[in-house]
């Protein structure tokens, strides 16, 4: 019997899924104690809700680049086995970014789940990342990109569509630093960054283009980190009203405010479950649910919801649960 993602994504069905939450951290007790977390977590969840990306733009001191690349290359090869962990090397025109890659891409990129090129402005940058990884033997090795300026915002949709390219996240501070004191320092704030025009026309280009391309959105950090129910609004708001489906931390108290905003609801789950398991009975013909009427676009949508609650840690009901294999944290 086929399984529902392939009866109902169809060629969709062999995208990658990724943890909804990526948490970043630079400093060589926070990166060991990150990862222990992560395991922690996903003994606790059955699932492996966030990423670690090990940070050598903001994490290296200055003159200390080369050292902190041998730490986080260290840190990556000592990872457990099914870890999820990645790396944020320096922009492709710093002085270090080769030396990023050769060091620690190169020694252990089969130890990576992606590498994060920050401050890309076109396709030519990612262009260059790719054939960095390459020269290292990473010629698999999937290329998230961090888009931080107006013009990167303009090119997002040609960024999204480069194969190499899993994911799109958008830089807030560097977008309104980028304009020159004409964005208010409120617009980098929890509430200003879901009104003020730009950032906000910002943000749905990033997600448009990504969810036109098949790629995964993924929102900024919220720096009021001690603050976990602006947390919780600010990923509510991304998730539900802009469309992210991923979202940074850079503290470890934001991870599970973060995965329960993006989490859908125990009342979503159970519909979602309900209508999938009547389509199947149906073998997928259209059905009356309800009081509406179902078709495989509906179906789509909510064995999507399912996923996404086997994503974030969610219990899922007997009917679905045999769709459901492994933990993901090792997909």
């Amino acid at each position: 019997m086929k399984h529902p993602r392939d009866i109902l994504l169809g060629s969709q069905a062999a995208s990658m899924v990724l943890p909804v939450c990526d948490h970043y951290s630079g400093v060589e007790v926070r990166m060991r104690k990150s990862l222990q977390l992560q395991a922690e977590m996903t003994q606790e969840l059955g699932a492996c809700v966030f990423d670690v990306t090990l940070d050598c733009e903001d994490g290296a001191p200055v003159g200390g680049e080369i050292e902190h690349a041998h730490l986080v290359k260290e840190i990556a090869a000592n990872a457990a086995p099914d870890a999820r962990v990645a790396v944020r090397v320096h922009p492709v025109d710093h002085p270090s970014f080769f030396s990023d890659v050769s060091l620690i891409v190169g020694s252990v990129h089969n130890k990576l789940r992606h590498v994060m090129i920050p401050k890309v402005e076109s396709v030519a940058d990612v262009q260059a990342a790719e054939q960095a990884l390459n020269q290292v033997g990473a010629m698999s090795l999937p290329l998230h990109v961090l888009i931080e300026s107006p013009a990167a915002v303009h090119r997002a949709f040609d960024i999204a569509a480069h194969p190499r390219v899993q994911s799109l996240s958008f830089g807030l501070m560097d977008f309104v630093s980028a304009h020159g004191g004409a964005i208010p320092s409120s617009g980098m704030g929890v509430q200003g960054q879901f009104t003020h025009p730009l950032v906000l026309r910002a943000k749905m280009e990033i997600a448009s283009a990504c969810h036109a391309h098949g790629k995964v959105p993924s929102h900024c950090v919220v720096t009021e980190f001690s603050d976990l129910e602006a947390i919780k609004i600010a990923a509510t708001k991304a998730s539900r009203e802009l469309a992210y489906t991923r979202m940074w931390s850079i503290h470890p108290s934001q991870i599970r405010p973060v995965v329960e905003a993006l989490a859908p609801s125990a009342q979503e789950i159970e519909q979602a479950a309900d209508l999938i398991d009547a389509a199947r009975r149906a073998e997928w013909a259209p059905v009356s649910h309800g009081g509406q009427l179902h078709d495989r676009a509906s179906y789509r949508f909510f064995w999507q919801v399912l996923e996404r609650a086997y994503q974030t840690g969610r219990l899922l009901p007997e009917s679905v649960q045999s769709y459901f294999g492994e933990t993901p944290c090792a997909a």
